[in-house]
């Protein structure tokens, strides 16, 4: 089973989704986090696409859901704490964009999810990625809610960045996502929409793991 949540960038998508899978004991993939590895590997080559697509295609990317973490290898090497880090976040939405990358990681992601039950987040899993999801959800908020919640982030995390500069980020990535010629940020038709504006973290959560109890009750009856 895969239950997918796409959404804007700051939405709440990935603290949500790890938050259900552990309410739910059910595994979590952090597409984003993929798509920050390969932007992680577009710095190391100097944004050269060339040698990029050399470093792309060598290196061995391995994850894992562990005590409430994703975390990336590249190559054995954790990288969870450096693809989090603001320079990435500068230049992610570029890197994804690429077809080569989302062919890349969507190969990844499918992979992974062959067997088991998983909820994965992202910005196209609904619409290209798992078009036929046993369940999506689609998570928008306010670009001030999500400025602050980003923010807020990267404060915890040591980064010293303006709330402004935050919310430009998010202003220019939500433009490239939105206009990318390949598998472009849309909201899927038979999606939940859940906007966490002025909702609580509880709140979103409950939300969307009532609705997938209700389906996996539905399922198992059937």
């Amino acid at each position: 089973m895969i239950i997918v949540i796409d959404g804007l960038s700051g939405s709440g998508k990935s603290s949500t989704a790890k938050a259900v899978a552990e309410r739910l004991g059910i595994q979590y993939l952090d597409s984003g986090a993929l798509y920050r590895a390969a932007t992680y590997l577009w710095l190391a080559a100097d944004q050269h696409k060339e040698k990029f697509f050399e470093i792309l295609s060598s290196k061995d990317i391995e994850f894992e859901y562990n005590d409430n973490r994703f975390v990336v290898y590249l190559d054995g090497e954790d990288v969870s704490i450096e693809i989090r880090k603001q320079q990435i976040s500068e230049h992610v939405s570029k890197v994804a964009a690429m077809p080569e990358v989302r062919q890349f990681v969507n190969k990844l992601m499918r992979q992974a999810v062959k067997s088991g039950h998983f909820i994965a987040d992202g910005r196209d899993l609904g619409s290209a990625v798992f078009p036929d999801a046993d369940l999506k959800f689609f998570m928008e908020a306010s670009i001030d809610a999500r400025a602050k919640r980003r923010h807020a982030e990267l404060a915890g995390e040591g980064e010293t960045v303006s709330l402004d500069e935050v919310k430009e980020n998010l202003k220019a990535r939500d433009s490239v996502d939105k206009a990318r010629k390949v598998d472009p940020l849309v909201k899927p038709k038979d999606a939940y929409v859940i906007d966490t504006t002025t909702k609580s973290f509880d709140e979103q959560v409950m939300e969307i793991s009532s609705v997938i109890t209700e389906r996996l009750l539905t399922n198992k009856n059937q």
